[in-house]
C-alpha cells in the first residue's frame, strides 16, 4: 500500500491553510534563515511561472506524533494545535517566505548580502515589469522598513513607497497586496481621477500578466500519509533537506517526546529555573565524562531497553524473527519509548559514573587520552546491568580484557553498532560464566610491527599503549611521580604527557628517518620538566644530568629503576643505542600488550618498523 500522496496545490490555498494553522511545522524543524536575495529570487521564479521544487507534507494524527509550531509570523492564538492538519517537511524556507512577502502587512524580518539583520518590503515596478519576463529579475526589489531608498550616501531620496499615494504616484506594486488588491486597485481608481492619469489601464495589463501567475500558481504536492512510522518520517525528513545540518538523534527525539509531554532538553542540560539537575551536568562532574554526547546516552539506553525486550522474547518461548534483537542503530533510538527513558535513565547515568571510575583505574584521567568514545557507551551499559558486581576481581578481569582488546585490536572505530550490540550480550554472557569469550575479545589481534607505525596521537592503538605505559607505574624521570599521584592542584605542572626519549634533534643528526623516531616505541609519558631538560641531548648526557640535579638526586640504580617502570631497557639507552633500544622496547612492551589482552602475541627478535599507517606528527 502506498504511504504517500502526490497531487498540485494553489500557492494561496496552501498560504491560507498556514494562516489558519491548519499547515504547520514539526518544532525540530529549524528556524528561518533566507535571506533578501534568496525571497527576491523566489519571487521572480513565480512571476515567471518557473518550478520551485515539491513541497513535503506528513498527514498528522499518526505514529510520528512531533510537537508542532505555526510557521514563523503567523499568530499561535489563531494557528492551535487543534487545528492542525499537516506538518512540513520540506519547502519551510519557501512556504516562510511567500507567507511573510505576500500575506503579512508588517515589514518582512530578513538579512542583507552580509547577514546582517534588516527590515524588508517587496514591490513590483510595474512599467519595468511590462517590458516582459526577462526584466522581472530588476522590476522586483525590496525596500527598508521605512520604504524609502536614499542614494548619495543618504543624503538623497531616490524613491519614496511610504503611502499608498506614493506608491500610486511611482507605479510601485505592494507584493502584499497581491493575492488580494481590491482595495489597493480601488485607490489606484481614485488616484488616476484626481490627477488626471490613466494608470488603472496598464495596472490592468500588469495584473494579467504578472499578478495572475502569482494567484494561479500551483505546487507538486508530496503527502505522506499518516500510516508512516516515526523513523521513517525521520529519514525521509533527512533526506530531502540536503541543503542544511542534518538533525541530530536528540533534537529528533526531543520533538517526539514532547508531544508526550516531555522536555527532553531539560532532561539532557537541566533546568535551575525548575529544578532540575539534567544528566548532563551530572554527568561532567566526571572529567572523562566531560564530552558524552545525548545521542550516546541514547545508544546506551537504546542497547539495555532491546536486551531487556530480547531476553523477555527468549522467556517467552519466541524464535527466530520473533525475537527482538539487540541494537543501538539509529532507526531503533528513533523508536525509543518514553517508558524506556525513564526506566533506563538512571541506571545509565550511574553505568557512566561506574565506567568513568573503572576508566581511572586503568590511568586514562582525560576525555583526551580516551581511545574511542564509542567504546564507552556499551562500557557503561554493562556497568549499568552489573551495579556494583564490577568491583568483584573476576569481573573486573574480564571486563579489562574486553576493553584493552577493543583498544589494541583496534575495533571501535568507524560505524560500530553491530559490535556494541553483540558485544552488550556476550560480554554479560561471559561475566555469568559462559565459556566463550565476546566477539572483540575473540577478534582482537595486535600484529608485533604495528608498533614501528604508530605515530599518530590520535590513534587509538596509541593512545591505548601510552596508557597502558602509565598503568604499569610509568614514574616520571623528574617529579619521580606517577599519574596515580597527582591531584587537581597539581595536575597542570606535573602532568604527564607522550614525549621522545631518544631526542628528534639528537636522531637527525645521527641520519635516523623521522619515521623511525616517530614511532611509538621512542615515546613515554613524561612531565614537561623533565622533557625541558632533556632537550636535544643524547640520552647517556641527559641522564646524568637529571640524576644530579637538585630536585631529583637519585644514582643509577635509581634511575633504572624508574626506566624499568617505562619498559625501557637502562643498558642501551645509557649506550646511545637507538637499534637495541627499540629492539628491547618491543619486547617489553608486547609483553605488557599480551597481559592486557589476555592472549599471546606473535614472538619476534628482529625490530619491524614497516612505513605505513598512521601518518607522521
Amino acid at each position: 500500500m502506498s504511504t504517500f500522496d502526490s497531487t498540485k496545490t494553489r500557492l494561496e490555498t496552501l498560504l491560507k491553510d498556514i494562516i489558519t494553522g491548519e499547515i504547520q511545522l514539526p518544532d525540530f524543524q529549524r528556524g528561518w534563515v533566507w535571506d533578501d536575495e534568496h525571497i527576491r529570487s523566489l519571487l521572480v521564479s513565480i512571476a515567471r511561472s518557473f518550478p520551485v521544487g515539491a513541497i513535503m507534507l506528513l498527514e498528522a494524527g499518526g505514529d510520528a506524533k512531533f510537537k508542532a509550531r505555526p510557521v514563523e509570523g503567523v499568530d499561535p492564538t489563531q494557528a492551535t494545535l487543534d487545528k492542525l492538519k499537516k506538518l512540513i517537511l520540506d519547502g519551510q524556507q519557501r512556504l516562510t517566505s511567500l507567507t511573510q512577502v505576500l500575506i503579512f502587512k508588517q515589514p518582512v524580518q530578513t538579512r542583507d548580502s552580509k547577514k546582517k539583520l534588516v527590515q524588508r518590503y517587496y514591490y513590483i515596478d510595474i512599467e519595468t515589469a511590462l517590458l516582459g519576463p526577462e526584466h522581472y529579475e530588476s522590476a522586483i526589489i525590496s525596500i527598508d522598513a521605512n520604504r524609502i531608498q536614499k542614494e548619495n550616501f543618504g543624503r538623497d531620496v531616490k524613491l519614496d513607497l511610504s503611502t499608498p499615494e506614493k506608491e500610486y504616484e511611482h507605479f510601485y506594486f505592494p507584493c502584499n497586496e497581491i493575492l488580494n488588491a481590491g482595495t489597493w486597485e480601488v485607490g489606484l481608481n481614485k488616484y488616476d481621477a484626481n490627477h488626471g492619469s490613466n494608470k488603472l489601464s496598464r495596472y490592468m495589463e500588469f495584473r494579467t500578466q504578472v499578478l495572475d501567475e502569482f494567484r494561479y500558481y500551483e505546487l507538486p504536492i508530496i503527502e505522506l500519509n499518516r500510516n508512516n512510522k516515526k523513523e521513517a518520517v525521520c529519514l525521509v525528513f533527512e533526506k530531502v533537506n540536503t541543503g542544511g545540518v542534518n538533525l541530530s538523534v536528540f533534537e529528533l527525539l526531543t520533538a517526539t517526546y514532547a508531544a508526550d509531554n516531555i522536555n527532553l532538553r531539560d532532561e539532557w542540560f537541566g533546568n535551575i529555573q525548575e529544578g532540575i539537575e539534567g544528566i548532563q551536568p551530572y554527568l561532567r562532574k566526571q572529567r572523562l565524562l566531560h564530552e558524552v554526547e545525548p545521542t550516546e546516552f541514547f545508544q546506551g539506553l537504546t542497547l539495555l531497553y532491546s536486551l531487556e525486550k530480547r531476553q523477555q522474547d527468549l522467556k517467552a518461548g519466541k524464535t527466530g524473527k520473533q525475537i527482538t534483537g539487540v541494537t543501538a542503530k539509529r532507526e531503533a533510538v528513533l523508536s525509543l519509548t518514553v517508558d524506556a527513558l525513564q526506566k533506563w535513565k538512571q541506571p545509565l547515568t550511574q553505568g557512566y559514573w561506574k565506567a568513568a571510575k573503572f576508566l581511572r583505574q586503568q590511568s586514562f584521567f582525560s576525555t583526551s587520552d580516551l581511545p574511542y568514545r564509542t567504546q564507552l557507551i556499551p562500557l557503561a551499559a554493562v556497568m549499568a546491568l552489573l551495579g556494583d558486581r564490577w568491583l568483584e576481581p573476576k569481573i573486573h578481569e574480564k571486563i579489562a580484557r574486553w576493553f584493552w582488546c577493543g583498544i589494541l585490536g583496534e575495533l571501535y572505530g568507524g560505524a560500530v553498532e553491530t559490535r556494541m550490540a553483540l558485544d552488550i550480550q556476550e560480554l554479560i554472557d561471559w561475566i555469568e560464566d559462559a565459556k566463550e569469550e565476546p566477539a572483540t575479545v575473540r577478534d582482537a589481534n595486535f600484529q608485533p610491527a604495528r608498533l614501528g607505525t604508530l605515530r599518530s596521537r590520535t590513534s587509538a592503538a596509541y593512545k591505548g599503549i601510552n596508557t597502558l605505559i602509565q598503568r604499569e607505574g610509568s614514574q616520571d624521570f623528574f617529579w619521580k611521580s606517577t599519574i596515580r599521584d597527582l591531584d587537581e592542584s597539581d595536575w597542570e605542572e606535573r602532568r604527564l604527557d607522550i614525549h621522545h626519549i631518544f631526542p628528534k634533534s639528537w636522531c637527525d643528526k645521527q641520519g635516523i628517518p623521522p619515521s623511525r623516531y616517530n614511532s611509538i616505541l621512542n615515546k613515554t609519558p613524561i612531565s614537561f620538566k623533565a622533557n625541558r631538560m632533556i632537550g636535544g641531548k643524547a640520552p647517556s648526557e641527559y641522564l646524568v644530568q637529571l640524576q644530579k640535579h637538585d630536585s631529583v638526586q637519585l644514582d643509577d640504580a635509581g634511575m633504572n629503576a624508574i626506566l624499568a617502570t617505562h619498559q625501557i631497557d637502562a643498558i642501551t639507552l645509557r649506550q646511545d643505542d637507538f637499534e637495541g633500544f627499540m629492539a628491547s622496547r618491543q619486547r617489553m612492551i608486547l609483553a605488557k600488550i599480551e597481559v592486557a589482552m589476555g592472549k599471546p602475541i606473535l614472538a619476534v627478535d628482529d625490530l619491524v618498523l614497516a612505513d605505513v599507517a598512521d601518518e607522521e606528527e
